[in-house]
């Protein structure tokens, strides 16, 4: 005897739920991410984030690295935001061997960290409308980037993985006229902004997919340790670089993005507001370092060694807080070095965001968390 279930909703039908595998696939979640949901029609009842999809064992690789080798492992876990990952390796080691940077290294760091982080955000901007079906808000986000990316370029030598920072400083000092024509390329990035704004913030199809859409109180986004502009969207009042100052921000006046209705459009507008912010702050530096003279680095012993002991450095990434937590057994290589990605904590939100809400709303939830998945698998 053989009995039939029909999947589905419909009066007088016997119905299951279904259980549905969004991934693992690419294209349209940044990376390798698989979600397990259970449906009831079209109705989310459950989501489960299943990672591990990109995991490249970056943690244990650091092991065998030397303190020079590591940044180079570092910038690559959140692809976008390369120079902040070095630098957090660095500050990290840094403070264990008690090494103080010079001035100009300092104003510059903090300067191009500024600059990494429009470009992280320009990706998402573009990115994220084309996931919900506008196609071209992501020319004008990419023009700005190229227009950013070649001034990291001209300095680094690396369109995506800067290899910058050193221990120390940075690599080597930035070419002759670089502060000014980083400041003119600020200065269009800053005039062409509103193409990009008016076309996608107060579009009535954009309105109606992300108003009301997703929403991340404060408190379940301070439960499951969620940071940057997706908690400051839920209200969250909190950014290192004005409440833990590392580098020059304790001489900065850094402007925080909040909003307070933690919907999938607040965490989109924080991230494009957060972009004018930014550019504000790298100009403030560069014009900081034209006043400076000066080495970029301080000269260090061949093979680098950290003394024996532990320390935790935190930077606010673009995506939100990133910790480093350092162990040194005074060798040449890390004994340990521990990272706290930004990323992993925001997906973590997901499994409380998507239950109740509909299937066509998933994409546009999944995409305003701002996460890069080697970030979440390292």
């Amino acid at each position: 005897m053989t009995s039939e279930l029909t999947v589905g909703t419909g009066a007088g039908l016997d119905t299951a739920d279904m259980v549905l595998n969004i991934g693992p696939q690419h294209p349209s979640t940044h990376g390798v991410l698989r979600l397990k949901l259970v449906l009831d029609g079209e109705r989310v009842l459950s989501a489960e984030p299943i990672i591990g999809y990109m995991h490249r064992g970056a943690e244990k690789l650091f092991e065998v690295r030397d303190y020079r080798q590591i940044i180079m492992l570092a910038n690559r876990h959140d692809w976008l935001s390369a120079f902040c990952n070095e630098l957090g390796v660095v500050l990290a080691v840094e403070r264990l061997m008690g090494i103080e940077v010079p001035d100009r290294a300092v104003w510059l760091r903090t300067a191009l960290a500024e600059l990494n982080r429009v470009l992280n955000h320009l990706m998402f901007l573009g990115s994220y409308p084309l996931e919900i079906g506008a196609i071209t808000p992501v020319f004008y986000a990419f023009r700005e980037r190229e227009t950013i990316q070649a001034v990291l370029e001209e300095a680094s030598g690396g369109r995506m993985h800067y290899m910058y920072n050193r221990v120390g400083g940075l690599k080597e000092e930035v070419p002759a006229g670089w502060t000014t024509r980083a400041r003119t390329a600020i200065d269009q990035v800053r005039r062409r902004m509103p193409d990009l704004d008016n076309l996608i913030r107060r579009n009535e199809i954009f309105l109606a997919r992300t108003v009301g859409v997703g929403v991340l109180s404060a408190a379940d986004a301070a439960a499951y340790g969620a940071s940057g502009p997706v908690a400051r969207a839920s209200g969250l009042d909190f950014d290192l670089r004005r409440d833990e100052p590392y580098l020059a921000y304790g001489a900065l006046d850094v402007p925080v993005v909040t909003r307070t209705t933690g919907d999938c459009h607040a965490r989109f507008e924080v991230m494009l507001d957060q972009v004018y912010a930014s550019l504000d702050l790298a100009q403030t530096c560069l014009d900081e370092v034209d006043k400076l003279t000066g080495p970029v680095n301080v000269r260090l012993p061949k093979v680098v060694k950290a003394p024996e002991g532990h320390t935790y450095a935190w930077t606010e990434n673009p995506l939100g807080i990133n910790g480093y937590y350092l162990v040194s057994r005074g060798e040449k290589t890390p004994w340990r070095l521990k990272l706290r990605t930004a990323s992993y904590s925001n997906v973590q939100a997901l499994s409380k965001l998507l239950p109740g809400t509909l299937v066509p709303d998933l994409i546009a939830i999944l995409g305003s968390m701002f996460f890069v998945v080697g970030d979440v698998d390292k």
